[in-house]
């Protein structure tokens, strides 16, 4: 087998596929949770705290700063500054916390529903059905059921 013919085998089976769409949704759901975290959550704790909570200001510089280079983790990351930006990380610990929380909430409900199908209705004997179990029983020849 060639070595294309071996790839486009293992490009086209659906696991690589699947992959490939849990990648692109995975890409767009973190989006998704970074605007919701940078647009609704954040202003949500800056106004209970009291004042404008920008995470992104929140960092300690490492180094010098030159002259005419702004006070601000944009430009100093821009001027090549080494900065410690535990304000960011706060950000993206939030984000992910958000994303872990979910993902658990999916997984669980996608376990339930599992259960659920897993789980095969109980049918409860009616009499009659008794009655009719009792009578194939004694044709066999079993007599324990019959009492």
């Amino acid at each position: 087998m060639s070595m294309v013919s071996e790839f486009k085998e293992f490009a086209l089976k659906g696991n690589v596929m699947d992959l490939a769409v849990g990648v692109i949704i995975g890409g767009a759901f973190a989006t998704i949770t970074t605007s919701l975290v940078e647009d609704i959550i954040m202003p949500i704790v800056a106004m209970i705290v009291g004042g404008e909570l920008n995470f992104t200001n929140m960092f300690f510089v490492l180094g010098d700063i030159p002259e005419g280079v702004a006070r601000n983790y944009v430009s100093l990351k821009a001027a090549g500054i080494p900065v410690l930006a535990y304000g960011s990380f706060i950000t993206v610990l939030i984000n992910f916390l958000i994303l872990a929380f979910i993902i658990f909430m999916m997984v669980k409900f996608v376990n339930r529903l599992r259960r659920q199908e897993e789980v095969a209705p109980t049918v409860e004997a009616t009499a009659e059905d008794i009655l009719l179990l009792r009578e194939i029983s004694a044709k066999l020849g079993n007599n324990n059921l019959t009492k």
